[in-house]
């Protein structure tokens, strides 16, 4: 969910509410603050998350001290961001936890035939390339417009793609802390 690109704080009432109802207030005030795209202020982020300041402020404290947002001091406000380190590490692990080594190794396949068939039909190496491609005179609109779409997937599947390798380059260290994990519990049970 992209809370800066819904503007939630202009929806009807009647959004508000409905989101209200489904969830906590802790639970809103944690999706504003995991999907800021800029640092916000405690203000900001309540009035989104449609909670007290003071729910806002402690929600968004235990958030800092769980290692999953940064805490920015400046002169004139106290403002929140996701820790991005934190967030790529989780992306992994969700990654690892919820697909085979094979269904990894086949997503990464896809998305370099992907890749590479954009390469072949657009005649460039990268996005970068394609979009130089964008200021061509002869493109019609609909060109255009295409190519600007192939140049976003790209990237997604750029970025993507990073996180398939890194997952599967960790794969077996997380498999065998898992293991460990297990293997502790079971002899603690005994």
């Amino acid at each position: 969910m992209e809370v800066e690109d819904s503007k939630m704080a202009d929806d009807s009432r009647g959004h508000n509410q409905s989101w209200s109802d489904a969830t906590s207030a802790r639970e809103r005030v944690q999706s504003v603050a995991e999907t800021l795209r800029e640092p916000r202020s405690i203000n900001w982020i309540s009035e989104q998350a449609d909670v007290a300041w003071s729910t806002a402020n402690e929600t968004l404290e235990g958030l800092r001290e769980q290692g999953r947002l940064q805490r920015i001091d400046s002169d004139d406000a106290t403002r929140y961001q996701p820790d991005r380190t934190q967030l790529f590490f989780d992306e992994i692990r969700t990654l690892i936890e919820e697909n085979t080594r094979e269904e990894l190794r086949s997503e990464l396949a896809a998305i370099t035939a992907e890749i590479e068939g954009w390469q072949e039909t657009y005649g460039v190496d990268s996005w970068e390339a394609l979009e130089q491609t964008l200021a061509d005179e002869g493109l019609s609109s609909a060109e255009s417009s295409e190519r600007r779409d192939v140049v976003t997937f790209w990237r997604e599947n750029e970025a993507d793609r990073q996180l398939l390798k890194h997952a599967l380059a960790l794969y077996t260290d997380v498999e065998a802390a898992r293991e460990g994990m297990r293997t502790m519990a079971e002899r603690a049970r005994s």
